[in-house]
């Protein structure tokens, strides 16, 4: 299969004014013919689903949550790019280009990266106006701050609830269309399959969370705004109910999935404490604006931070990385805490943490300003650790966060299957191999607000398709493989429950497709991946039945395909000789323990197709031109 982008070509400045022109239109009276599907209701979802709907289309909107404001967007701390130049400092649209696609490591597509930086200031107006409450300086200018992989101040926040107040607006706008009547929102409702009739999708099949009832709703086209499956890894800091069921059912119908090796792990969260703790909690990433990240020198010092004198300390990140100092990438920040912590100079009971101090901070603005600028986050890390960061330094450790991996789509949203748009985290198009900072929610909001409104109608305009049934072959075929695929799970009646398969497996990635992944490592953990998919469907236990609210069963729905997705995951990194960004491979370094690209043989995304569980998928490749970012080693120092 040969993948195009369907970017548009010329300067990249003007491309996305030019593609905008040259999408066909369909008239604001004839738009109600159409019907859209959006299944999630995040940032990307609510706020498709809200521009959709003003538009005049018929929008239907589906969510597992029993309200749309609990889509895990809501979890977002720190703040939301843009490239506004409200500090003066030197931002441009440019910059912001500049820096997404070296921050990715050079592995994202030009043409979506600038597109995202051109829209990114609109998104501040249309949020502003929807009365999300920024923080503002003194004079009433909004105010901004730092974030890793840049040197300029370029994100907008709301304290450290920026994600909340951003999804209350979207929230309110999709609220607003559901009153009128341009959409219907179901809630409790689990997309399990994709329709796909004559190659197009068509509509989802969908289980009743309260009743277990199964149900088919067609439509022109669907938009899957699902999130990312960093919950593969079991410990994340995503919300438990975070799954990738939505995605990976478009994939086993043909989508491809594109870079699923690309993860991020977060530098900034609060250390494991338990063997059987189901969650890690998300410190921001704005706290390093202020907090600097330290170990002690000597391997072992077990003393109380508070008692280390400071040239005895070792502010890692500040003596690597001069330029960047704390404020380094994700990847880089995390990478470096794992050095530090295998040396045997990390923190606390287990030694995996090391310190973030607002010492220095403190002493120099006060600690009522560092109250207002992150009180809530620092409220919430004494609440879970009964320690003060305001008199004590706070204990972090990376963790599973964002997935940069996803169904691949092209220029416009759209996966290889015509019909089935993708937008936000659930995508693979903007980030690369790793993410900067507050850039997903700019993503999310620019793919809902302001590209999927185009191209969406861009597709429908020339794509009418004829009207069908709950008794199309399609249908009835995708209804008879969720109904066997439930009963199955439910009749095996094993004897490990579903919790203890995602845990074993959640080991397995972090071990062996976490941090640092290597050859032998890689092809360990996919044969033991296998073997646990094989005892899974021999051994589960499932309580209850398929009709009927189910909560185990749920789960297990969802970890059978974390185990299939793990299994790719792990053969994508197995595929990709070379490290970039937050895919790491150990046979792939710098003398100085950095990442090594191999732009000769892998600049290109790889794009994977389902051939069926337990055989090895197709690959398909991208091949990624960089015309206006050159192509050079990554360096913050």
């Amino acid at each position: 299969m040969s993948l195009h982008s369907n970017s548009p070509t010329g300067p990249i400045a003007d491309r996305w004014n030019k593609h905008k022109a040259e999408l066909k239109l369909i008239g604001p009276t004839n738009r109600r013919k159409y019907e859209v599907i959006i299944v999630g209701t995040g940032l990307a979802g609510a706020s498709a689903a809200a521009t959709l709907g003003e538009q005049g289309y018929r929008v239907r909107v589906f969510t597992h949550h029993d309200s749309p404001r609990r889509a895990h967007s809501v979890a977002a701390q720190g703040g939301i790019n843009a490239a506004k130049n409200y500090q003066n400092d030197g931002d441009s649209v440019h910059r912001l280009f500049y820096d997404t696609v070296k921050g990715g490591d050079f592995r994202a597509r030009e043409s979506n990266v600038h597109r995202l930086a051109e829209v990114s200031a609109n998104i501040i107006d249309q949020c502003v106006a929807q009365g999300v409450p920024f923080a503002r300086e003194y004079g009433g200018t909004l105010a901004n701050r730092t974030f890793g992989g840049v040197l300029v101040a370029r994100t907008f926040y709301a304290r450290g609830q920026t994600g909340q107040q951003l999804l209350y607006g979207a929230y309110s706008s999709l609220m607003r269309m559901v009153d009128t009547g341009r959409c219907t929102l179901h809630t409790r409702s689990e997309m399990v399959d994709l329709v796909v009739v004559d190659g197009r999708a068509r509509g989802i099949v969908v289980r009743d969370l309260v009743t277990g009832e199964l149900s088919v709703h067609v439509a022109d086209a669907v938009v899957l705004c699902t999130g990312g499956y960093s919950n593969v890894f079991y410990l994340s800091t995503n919300a438990m109910t975070c799954n990738t069921t939505a995605t990976w059912r478009a994939h086993r119908r043909g989508a491809l999935f594109a870079n699923p090796c690309y993860t991020q792990i977060h530098p900034t969260c609060i250390p494991q404490h338990g063997e059987y703790q189901s969650k890690l909690t998300l410190m921001s990433e704005s706290l390093r604006n202020d907090g600097r990240v330290w170990v002690p020198k000597q391997a072992g010092d077990r003393r109380a931070p508070n008692e280390i004198p400071e040239d005895e300390r070792d502010y890692y990140l500040e003596r690597k990385y001069p330029t960047f100092g704390n404020m380094v990438p994700r990847d880089v920040a995390s990478r470096n805490a794992k050095y530090v912590c295998d040396e045997g100079r990390g923190v606390g009971g287990t030694g995996r943490a090391v310190y973030l101090d607002f010492r220095d901070a403190i002493e120099r603005d006060g600690e009522d300003a560092i109250r207002a600028r992150y009180g809530n986050l620092f409220d919430m890390y004494q609440k879970i650790t009964d320690d003060d960061p305001y008199r004590v330094p706070m204990k972090i450790y990376p963790a599973p966060h964002y997935t940069m991996g996803g169904l691949w789509v092209d220029y416009n949203l759209m996966s290889n299957i015509p019909g089935l748009f993708v937008a936000g985290e659930a995508n693979f198009s903007d980030h690369g191999a790793n993410r900067l900072g507050a850039s997903a929610l700019m993503q999310g909001l620019a793919d809902g607000y302001f590209v999927l409104p185009y191209t969406v109608g861009g597709y429908l305009s020339g794509n009418r398709a004829e009207a069908i049934t709950e008794d199309h072959p399609a249908v009835r075929e995708a209804l008879a493989f969720v109904n066997e695929r439930l009963g199955r799970l439910a009749g095996i009646q094993g004897k490990r429950s579903v919790e203890s398969f995602h845990r074993e497996l959640g080991m397995l990635m972090l071990d062996k497709v976490g941090m640092s992944r290597s050859r032998e490592g890689l092809e360990d953990v996919i044969a033991r991946i296998n073997a646990l998919r094989s005892e899974f469907w021999e051994n589960v236990f499932v309580p209850g039945s398929t009709a009927s609210f189910n909560q185990e069963l749920e789960k297990a729905n969802r970890v059978a395909d974390f185990i299939e997705l793990a299994e790719l995951m792990a053969r994508d990194a197995l595929h990709r000789e070379e490290s970039c960004g937050g895919h790491f491979r150990e046979e792939h370094q710098t003398p100085e323990g950095e990442a090594l690209r191999n732009d000769d043989e892998f600049c290109h995304v790889a794009a994977w197709e389902s051939n069926g569980p337990g055989n090895e998928p197709t690959l398909h490749k991208e091949e990624l031109t960089f015309e206006f970012v050159k192509l050079t080693q990554r360096s913050y120092k």
